[in-house]
């Protein structure tokens, strides 16, 4: 899990780079070597050449919709997974709004909070 808080006034595009490098490298089958993941998914606010080739000189294959295209490209499947994931986080109405002035502290419930859904859902 990997989590990059900003301001609110900040374009997402600034953040796509050093989130990707803040991933984890994903475990595989023992004595393979680790890797990152093969695909990142982005909406049509990502679509910028420059962007599109350092992800994939990070060794990830960019899966992002085109500007002026119809839609139909079936990134939506995997953007409800993300909308679902803010949805969860608005269990927590201290979330909602964020009221703390210290980031740390935001960051920390948020942290706290995707602990809490993954305990959730992994639970029976």
């Amino acid at each position: 899990m990997t989590i990059s808080l900003t301001g609110g006034n900040r374009n997402d595009i600034t953040q796509l780079i050093p989130l990707i490098q803040a991933i984890p490298p994903v475990r595989g089958r023992r004595g393979r070597p680790r890797q990152r993941p093969d695909k990142v998914y982005a909406d049509r606010g990502y679509d910028h050449d420059k962007y599109r080739r350092k992800v994939r000189e990070l060794g990830i294959t960019p899966v992002i919709a085109r500007r002026g295209q119809p839609h139909g490209s079936g990134l939506g499947v995997h953007r409800w997974v993300v909308e679902q994931g803010f949805a969860l986080l608005h269990w927590f109405r201290r979330l909602r709004i964020r009221w703390e002035i210290r980031d740390d502290i935001h960051e920390a419930f948020l942290r706290l909070a995707y602990a809490i859904i993954c305990w959730r859902r992994l639970t029976p």
